[in-house]
């Protein structure tokens, strides 16, 4: 079954390379959707695919690369939208 999650992250999390890093892991799970970074310094993370797949991606998520700091997430289930492709990186 496809779930689909917007993921708005805070903390230390943009200037450190937080959306190459979400890039390359939703990526390498097969995960569609996209990551951006919002104007309020969080960073917003739209991900489409298994349920089981999505939560790794989360885990990843919390853990970020070595030079970000995850204070917390805030997690949205979403209708799925068959119309994404791949993994994205929105500026």
């Amino acid at each position: 079954m496809v779930k689909r999650v917007q993921v708005t992250v805070y903390g230390l999390v943009q200037g450190v390379g937080f959306r190459m890093f979400v890039h390359r892991s939703a990526s390498r799970l097969g995960l569609k959707g996209w990551v951006k970074n919002m104007p309020d310094g969080t960073v917003r993370v739209d991900v489409q695919g298994s349920a089981g797949l999505i939560d790794e991606l989360l885990k990843d998520i919390r853990v970020g690369p070595p030079a970000s700091k995850v204070t917390s997430l805030a997690v949205l289930e979403k209708q799925p939208d068959h119309s994404m492709k791949a993994f994205a990186i929105l500026t």
